[in-house]
């Protein structure tokens, strides 16, 4: 581990954390937004949950950039694994689908997180999800034990992507497999976003291109993988402004430099 993926991690571990222990107000705070100010707020998902079985307002903090759950194929009786599990809401979203007969595990690398969502199950009286304090790089989970890995727009603050996919092939049964919403980038990121420390934790510069993406998850052993689904994300243009000099954005504008919201399937063989 570098010293460059430490502080990368840091500080995504206390942006997440002040997200956790922020007051809920009427707007959400987004992993591409920011939570200083309500002007500032970008919720990528909207009310792509509206109707939603499972949905929970209290976990709900807008960090979302997909409806996992919607692509999984998940059925009664499984157990499912929620990388990034922030508040809980996809894991309580999944546990609609497995029912009183499945488990969902949920980890998340920022203890506040974790504390919040394990409130949000005890108010619930839900008895079969579990969160653990963890890394993705490093999942506290047995091998060969899950059915059906979900995350939503998480993956992207990982550092060592890789790392992170072959976790995720071990913890998965043969036969497995996942489900992930993610951010990638159309193409790959120029050096002054890549060293914004900010904008990593807002999902910026640590998404890598739709290309490689795929790739890597192929390359670590993972077979039928498949892009459920697509969509640009548009940026406020206010928010652009405020995190790009004048000279950057002619770059990104120019060379038609985007992210993606993508949710990607594919199984353990």
């Amino acid at each position: 581990m570098t010293q460059t993926e430490d502080r990368l991690r840091e500080v995504v571990r206390q942006k997440y954390a002040e997200i956790s222990n922020a007051p809920r107000s009427g707007c959400s705070t987004s992993c591409c937004g920011s939570n200083e100010a309500a002007k500032d707020d970008f919720n990528m998902i909207g009310d792509a949950y509206d109707g939603i079985s499972g949905y929970m307002a209290d976990a709900d903090l807008g960090l979302g950039c997909g409806i996992p759950v919607e692509h999984a194929a998940l059925k009664p009786g499984q157990t499912v694994l929620d990388l990034g599990s922030g508040a809980g809401l996809d894991v309580f979203v999944a546990r609609s689908e497995v029912g009183e007969s499945g488990r969902v595990i949920g980890v998340d690398m920022t203890a506040e997180m974790i504390a919040r969502a394990r409130a949000n199950a005890k108010q619930s009286g839900f008895d079969n999800v579990e969160f653990r304090l963890g890394e993705i790089e490093h999942l506290p989970v047995l091998s060969d034990s899950i059915d059906v890995v979900i995350s939503n727009c998480v993956l992207n603050l990982v550092p060592d992507k890789r790392r992170a996919f072959a976790e995720i092939f071990r913890v998965l049964k043969p036969g497995g497999h996942f489900c992930i919403s993610d951010i990638v980038s159309s193409q790959d990121l120029p050096d002054w976003v890549k060293g914004i420390a900010e904008a990593y934790a807002g999902c910026v510069s640590g998404a890598i291109p739709k290309e490689d993406y795929l790739l890597l998850i192929e390359e670590t052993g993972f077979s039928h993988v498949e892009v459920a689904s697509e969509r640009r994300i548009q940026v406020p243009a206010d928010l652009v402004a405020k995190s790009l000099t004048r000279e950057q954005l002619d770059e990104a504008v120019n060379s038609d430099l985007h992210v993606l919201s993508v949710t990607v399937t594919a199984a353990k063989p």
